[in-house]
């Protein structure tokens, strides 16, 4: 079976290590390799959870660009390489919220979860590193919890996937699933890569 990249020609670099970005990638039939940016994401604020996604994905791409010798290390290959960096943050109640820093932050997005529901933000930015084309955006998705009991929450807490994850929930998660009533918009954008969008800038950016 060939895969889309065969297909079109074009090497494909993935900024991230997410299993979820990962599966999401492999699921629209990509081959690519990982590179990984090591960024204060701390240091980037906007008011807009929609400016900050894009901010952080492009700040991660810069990284790994110049991690990777610049934009023209690539110039004179006979193909193209792509490069995909993303980012996620968890709207509640207006406020943002991104990884949890400590476990009673994390018991305190989760309680905030059980019986109502949260917003996500994500973003995609791609950058065709041959001809220096790149193109970012956001979608947006929402998650309506069941009530999660108090032993759920206290396991969560103490697994250690819920620090890597914005807002310290993930769909997938087995103690998680089980409490999602529903899902309003993409559950790709929700698990941190939106496949639509993904398509769209790929496509654009080889024209």
């Amino acid at each position: 079976m060939t895969t889309k990249t065969m297909e079109r020609g074009f090497k494909l670099i993935l900024g991230s290590q997410s299993m979820a970005r990962k599966r999401i990638l492999a699921e629209m039939g990509y081959e690519y390799t990982i590179v990984t940016a090591d960024i204060d994401e701390k240091a980037i604020r906007t008011d807009k959870p929609e400016d900050l996604v894009v901010a952080l994905a492009e700040a991660k791409a810069n990284e790994i660009i110049s991690k990777l010798g610049g934009e023209s290390h690539f110039a004179q290959d006979p193909q193209p390489t792509i490069l995909i960096t993303a980012d996620t943050v968890v709207v509640y109640k207006s406020v943002i919220r991104e990884k949890p820093i400590n476990k009673e932050e994390a018991r305190e997005f989760i309680k905030g979860y059980s019986g109502s529901h949260e917003g996500v933000v994500g973003s995609v930015f791609v950058w065709n590193l041959k001809t220096g084309v790149k193109i970012g955006g956001w979608d947006k998705a929402e998650v309506y919890f069941h009530e999660i009991p108090e032993h759920v929450i206290e396991d969560l807490i103490d697994d250690a996937i819920t620090y890597t994850v914005a807002g310290g929930a993930t769909l997938e998660h087995p103690l998680v699933s089980p409490f999602v009533d529903y899902v309003v918009g993409g559950v790709d954008t929700v698990m941190g890569l939106p496949k639509e969008l993904t398509k769209k800038f790929i496509n654009d950016v080889l024209l």
